[in-house]
């Protein structure tokens, strides 16, 4: 038998990437693989995440809003970023999700449409993993539909009270601070949605945690109830009007996911080589069989091409030329194929592949959760048929 060769090798994938990215992308993998994979499927069991602990592990790390500049974050490029969400995720999407919400949703959020006083009051702490924050737009019957949302914001002097319930909202109920969106009158419909900066101590804010989950067990998921939440005036984001505040955000998150993925499925497609390796069917590996090789062959085209792709969204997002639609291929791409390649994985392992001994199930029960979140795929592929034909099918 000859040496096999690494995905990394087969599509001279280091080649892609500057030394600093490497380095980077291989301190992110090294404590993912001390700290958090020996625990992981434990954690995916009991549903429970010491999230806190972690959030202070990876501020120190450097990866919470690591591709925002100053207030204490690391300034690191896009690209970069893309990598670390590849290697947490290669571990388990929860935690890739942790560190999503907090820096690419909650902390960009602040640091793009916020008021300096908001910048220093929480980007430090944030990045730090000292305070947690979430990020509420999501509604129990507006998801794809956002514009549509019904928690609303009400002057009352010079203060704002928002009521209304967010729901699906990860992090929610360790949170320190809640990034919300809300109807106001400041503007008819979607226009006058603003963002709010609400301390989740503030009276009337509860966020009871969301439990029996099948998908994305070591994850906060949550619930978040705003009765009467009184703020004052400098809780609103000062620069965000309309959707594009939420929708900018967003597509932050999605941007990470487009590497993400690609990192559950390498992860799949690694465990099923290792075992086809040393499974002995009839006498020979199971990795001998044309049929395991075949699938074995195709999957690693799949997870080399979603390689190449996020490696490409991530230098177009560092030169700043970066499109909606452009995110949306890569979120569409690398979710969808990761979850049939756990799915194919799944098959080589057998039936020791449902058990949580083995990451693949994990792995595909996972992304039945990051398929729908942050757009769902027939979303994105809406958005990618608007671009190419022009005309607009979501109605």
């Amino acid at each position: 038998m000859s040496n096999p060769q690494s995905l990394t090798q087969l599509f001279a994938l280091d080649s892609l990437l500057e030394p600093e990215e490497i380095a980077i992308r291989d301190t992110v993998r090294k404590f993912a693989t001390d700290r958090i994979r020996p625990h992981v499927a434990q954690w995916f069991e009991d549903a429970k995440l010491p999230a806190r602990d972690l959030a202070k592990e990876l501020g120190g790390l450097g990866v919470l809003g690591m591709h925002l500049d100053g207030y204490g974050c690391s300034g690191m490029s896009a690209t970069a970023y893309g990598l670390a969400c590849l290697e947490l995720e290669a571990v388990d999407s929860g935690i890739r999700s942790l560190v999503s919400v907090q820096g690419s949703l909650a902390m960009f959020s602040i640091h793009h449409w916020g008021s300096e006083e908001q910048k220093q009051e929480w980007l430090p702490r944030m990045a730090a993993g000292e305070a947690i924050g979430c990020f509420g737009l999501t509604e129990p019957d507006f998801g794809s539909n956002p514009a549509g949302m019904r928690t609303n914001a009400k002057r009352d002097g010079d203060d704002w009270i928002l009521s209304g319930t967010k729901m699906w909202i990860t992090n929610g109920s360790i949170a320190d601070v809640a990034v919300v969106w809300a109807q106001t009158d400041l503007d008819e419909g979607p226009k006058g949605i603003r963002g709010f900066v609400v301390p989740t101590d503030t009276p009337g804010f509860s966020a009871p945690e969301i439990h029996a989950k099948m998908s994305l067990r070591a994850s906060v998921t949550s619930e978040l109830v705003l009765d009467g939440v009184r703020l004052p005036s400098s809780a609103m984001l000062p620069l965000a009007k309309g959707l594009r505040g939420p929708l900018t955000a967003l597509g932050e998150a999605r941007f990470g996911i487009a590497f993400g993925a690609v990192g559950a499925a390498r992860d799949c497609l690694e465990t099923a080589i290792d075992y086809a390796q040393s499974r002995i069917v009839f006498d020979k590996p199971l990795a001998s069989f044309q049929l395991t090789q075949a699938k074995i062959a195709d999957m690693a085209l799949e997870v080399g091409k979603g390689h190449l792709l996020a490696y490409n969204l991530g230098r177009i997002k560092d030169r700043g030329e970066i499109t909606p639609e452009q995110i949306s291929t890569g979120k569409l791409n690398s979710v969808r194929e990761a979850i049939a390649i756990a799915r194919e994985c799944r098959t080589i392992l057998g039936a020791n592949g449902i058990t949580l001994e083995y990451p693949v199930i994990r792995h595909a029960n996972n992304l039945e959760s990051v398929l729908t979140y942050e757009g769902t795929s027939e979303m994105h592929q809406l958005s990618i048929g608007k671009a190419l034909t022009g005309e607009a099918a979501f109605r």
